[in-house]
């Protein structure tokens, strides 16, 4: 397993973490269990939730996830041996199952960490992240920003700033990322921490794949300049890019035969795209899934890679792109196949 470094801390990460949300609806407490067991085995180090898992979420299984991954440690004993990732919602009126009125406010914060601590049975956070932002801005499968057309009550960044200060002066949690944000949200952080009185945001989970490469577009720039790192979460595109769904199969009992919501990634360009990087796969030898990993795996603004799994058999194959070096041949043949279908899927 390759580790890396995250700047302005002493965190070192396996470059594939382990992704937790369908635990509590698609997996079981004990599928759970299993796949955090082989994960440290094969020297995974990053176990990233958040306090609305699984997804889709629902009341009936809120912050069940976050109650399998605290069972795990509780009975393992292995907390100092994972760097433990979570994330508060942002806002999210439907959501009142979470609290009765989600934001990145104060009070807010402040109830969703104590709730996740309870929940994980751990005393600390290695990386608390803001699940999406406290203003309008393209989410989940939209692409352009625009303008709100009324006044749209957000939350000042300086006040999420101001309580995760607190609690991190606390001990509470240790460091902080941003997830689903913008370049100018990036930057409008890192600016407001520049003077160290406030906490650096260090690292940014939004969507990377090769069907949405967005990032590459802006925030790329931010990681580079700014040593900020990516966590990249959706790397097989709801399991698009490991073929299954070649054809028009959907298998029984996967995320998208089970929630038609989750189309994000469909598409007849998508389709397209798809089918040229399997043939390149197929021309080098390399299973599908590995090669669109491993190309994630060797970006140079990534600190891990976060996949998901609901058989063992997926979990096996995705931590084992770890090892997969891709040539440089390959890659040329994926950006030109990026060139042909510039991100299908926001």
């Amino acid at each position: 397993m390759q580790y890396r470094e995250i700047p302005h801390t002493d965190l070192s990460v396996s470059v594939v973490g382990l992704g937790t949300m369908t635990w509590g609806a698609q997996n079981t407490e004990a599928e759970g269990h299993e796949q955090m067991d082989y994960a440290l085995e094969q020297g995974v180090n990053l176990i990233d939730t958040a306090e609305m898992y699984p997804v889709p979420p629902d009341a009936e299984t809120c912050h069940e996830t976050e109650r399998i991954v605290g069972s795990w440690l509780a009975d393992r004993g292995r907390r100092d041996d994972v760097v433990l990732a979570t994330k508060v919602v942002g806002p999210a009126s439907h959501m009142t199952y979470v609290r009765d009125q989600p934001r990145l406010d104060r009070a807010n914060i402040v109830m969703a960490l104590e709730g996740s601590l309870q929940r994980l049975r751990t005393d600390r956070i290695d990386l608390y992240q803001l699940h999406w932002p406290d203003r309008p801005v393209p989410l989940f499968g939209t692409r352009d920003f625009s303008p709100p057309r009324r006044v749209v009550e957000s939350t000042p960044i300086e006040e999420t700033l101001s309580v995760l200060a607190d609690l991190q002066a606390q001990g509470k949690i240790r460091y902080v990322g941003l997830s689903n944000e913008t370049p100018w949200g990036a930057m409008r952080y890192l600016e407001l921490a520049r003077d160290g009185a406030m906490p650096r945001m260090v690292t940014i989970q939004n969507s990377y794949n090769l069907l949405n490469r967005t990032f590459d577009g802006g925030l790329a720039e931010v990681c580079h300049h700014e040593g900020m790192r990516l966590l990249a979460y959706s790397p097989l595109a709801f399991g698009r890019l490991s073929g299954k769904y070649r054809g028009g199969q959907m298998p029984e009992g996967s995320r998208l035969a089970l929630w038609e919501r989750f189309a994000r990634y469909n598409g007849p360009t998508a389709d397209e795209a798809i089918e040229q990087y399997a043939a390149i796969a197929a021309e080098a030898g390399l299973d599908l899934a590995q090669m669109c990993l491993a190309w994630i795996n060797g970006r140079f603004h990534l600190a891990s890679n976060l996949v998901g799994a609901t058989t063992m058999e997926q979990l096996r194959s995705n931590i084992a792109s770890s090892e997969i070096e891709l040539p440089g041949e390959v890659r040329r043949a994926i950006d030109k196949v990026h060139h042909r279908y510039p991100n299908p899927c926001p």
